[in-house]
């Protein structure tokens, strides 16, 4: 479940990175640089008592992402309206949710069609 609703997080930050894209330099390479401060503040913070203990790949990846589509997301939506996440526009709002919702469906299609197969 906790995978699903971090993939709804990522469709919705998508969706308004499509609607709203500045192809400006700046934005990117500043959401970047904030990607690697915070994700290397992460990765820190995740280690436990000195230890060597790697994290998972995709683990890693997503201390990485997770600030990198904050500060980009804040920076595409500032002066448009938005509060927090939602667009002034209900329109915009509700496709977003939209295609949450049907990759959620889509997901619980395929979990069901696997268990009801024969093994």
């Amino acid at each position: 479940m906790g995978r699903l609703i971090l993939w709804c997080y990522f469709l919705w930050y998508a969706f308004f990175v499509v609607r709203y894209f500045d192809p400006s330099r700046n934005l990117w390479l500043t959401s970047l640089g904030i990607s690697l401060i915070v994700g290397i503040a992460l990765i820190i913070s995740t280690r436990t008592g000195g230890g060597n203990s790697r994290l998972k790949p995709w683990v890693t990846f997503r201390l990485f992402l997770m600030p990198f589509c904050v500060s980009s997301f804040s920076a595409l939506v500032k002066g448009r309206g938005f509060v927090l996440i939602f667009s002034p526009h209900a329109a915009e709002n509700f496709l977003a949710l939209g295609l949450c919702a049907a990759f959620c469906a889509f997901v619980a299609g395929v979990k069901l069609s696997r268990r009801s197969q024969p093994r």
